[in-house]
């Protein structure tokens, strides 16, 4: 290939490819299929009910309940100290992604993070560092043994929690690769391999089509305009897909319509209400908060700032980050009454990421002259052209529903009552999603439910 140009690189995080064909009815090469780990089903009760008698199997259920348990906590078991970093690259990510928006702003911490250690693996130089230094890991090695262990720990899929992690490569045929990185992509990130045309509409179909698969769809009407011109030398793709359900579940004939006073007037929404809820409220100097358990693991924080504090001011303090550290103790909380009054919402953003990342310091792989993409191929003036990042979020009666790409182009309340209180959501908020291990797996700003 000529490199009379500068040459483009696709790194997309959103999913699993599937590959049939490309080109004029040629079939795209399939280079690399990792192995996905088998785990143990959790049961479902009612194969266990006689049809004719009625009788539960209480013996045979148990006996598979415990396999999956056993199996859910080992694949759990991950190594001491895989989370670090993570925290600070949440509060760098989120300061870089979530501040100054005026409308609904969503990112996923866990799926950045994960695409920017692929893009780490077929980077090198300056810019492989300034990847590094941003996920808080002192070496490749390092950065490998964290997202293996990150992976584990929040990849499942077994009928109890749905939270799949899934990666791939899209390689264009008339460039030569070496092997070694994509090998690396394969084993920590499970990332499949494939090659055709780029600029071919059946190679985008493709891609397009894999995106929607690991994502349910949720992502389609930003997934259509994802495109691979010729020029482009790899695409790589990654997404996170959730589906989960709360451990007490709303009453949809509790349900009220209440007024929300989003940033551009008060709308009309319906408001999810548990009343009889006793549970711990968090508050600091300019917000409150209070969080839900999820039925496999994992919670929801809601967090409400001071009536007029600034979102931004919430954002950019240190207390928020603290709330979501898993291993901080903190102080100012009080269990209580709490009634709930919880916005339905269904929110999306799409986000051109090539700003924020600068403000974490990652800047040389978007500049031809001192992006190093050697580790990958030796064709020159290869550079990432474009960064995007979608995501949405659902919430209901029932649970959470929750998907994200990434797509990168190369070329405070007050100190609550004794006894009860009520925590209304009816003005702009936070909301975090974390995993089973406490790592935040989606996170956003909501100003118009």
């Amino acid at each position: 290939m000529k490199n009379t140009w500068i040459q483009k690189m696709a790194l997309i995080l959103a999913g699993v490819l599937t590959l049939t064909g490309c080109g004029g009815g040629e079939a795209a090469v399939l280079l690399i299929a990792p192995a996905y780990p088998e785990m143990a089903a959790y049961p479902n009760e009612q194969e266990y009910v006689d049809g004719k008698s009625g009788i539960f199997d209480s013996e045979g259920f148990s006996s598979v309940y415990d396999a999956w348990r056993q199996d859910r906590a080992e694949r759990r078991n991950q190594p001491e100290g895989y989370t670090e970093g993570t925290g600070v690259f949440t509060k760098q990510a989120a300061r870089a992604f979530l501040t100054g928006a005026e409308d609904n702003v969503l990112f996923s911490p866990l799926n950045v993070y994960l695409a920017l250690g692929m893009l780490a693996e077929v980077t090198d130089g300056n810019g492989r560092e300034q990847i590094l230094t941003a996920l808080g890991a002192d070496s490749m090695d390092t950065l490998r043994r964290r997202a293996d262990s990150l992976w584990n720990a929040n990849y499942c899929n077994d009928g109890a929690l749905t939270s799949v992690l899934a990666s791939s490569l899209w390689l264009n045929r008339n460039v030569t690769y070496r092997m070694e990185p994509l090998e690396q992509l394969s084993s920590v990130y499970r990332a499949s391999a494939y090659q055709g045309t780029m600029g071919d509409p059946a190679y985008d179909k493709m891609l397009q089509d894999w995106l929607n698969e690991q994502t349910g769809g949720l992502l389609e009407g930003y997934v259509q305009n994802l495109t691979m011109d010729p020029a482009t030398i790899l695409a790589l793709a990654s997404t996170v897909y959730y589906r989960g359900k709360w451990d007490k579940e709303f009453q949809a004939d509790n349900n009220e319509e209440r007024i929300f006073h989003s940033s551009s007037g008060d709308v009309e929404c319906t408001f999810m209400k548990q009343t009889d809820t006793y549970g711990v409220y968090y508050w600091s100097e300019h917000f409150g908060a209070i969080s839900r358990r999820m039925e496999e693991g994992g919670q929801m924080w809601f967090i409400l700032p001071d009536e007029g504090m600034e979102m931004d001011t919430v954002l950019t303090e240190e207390a928020l980050y603290s709330l979501l550290d898993p291993t901080y103790v903190w102080e100012d909380q009080k269990t209580l009454k709490i009634h709930q009054y919880i916005p339905k919402f269904d929110v999306s953003s799409d986000t051109e990421m090539q700003k924020g990342l600068a403000a974490m310091g990652i800047t040389d792989v978007f500049d031809p002259a001192t992006a190093d993409f050697t580790p990958l191929t030796d064709v020159k003036n290869v550079c990432l052209s474009q960064a995007k990042h979608a995501v949405r979020v659902m919430i209901d009666e029932e649970g959470v529903t929750a998907a994200s790409y990434v797509a990168m182009m190369m070329a405070g309340a007050a100190r609550p009552p004794e006894d009860e209180m009520d925590f209304i959501l009816d003005r702009p908020f936070l909301f975090a999603l974390t995993g089973t291990d406490g790592v935040v797996l989606f996170m956003g700003v909501v100003n118009h439910p």
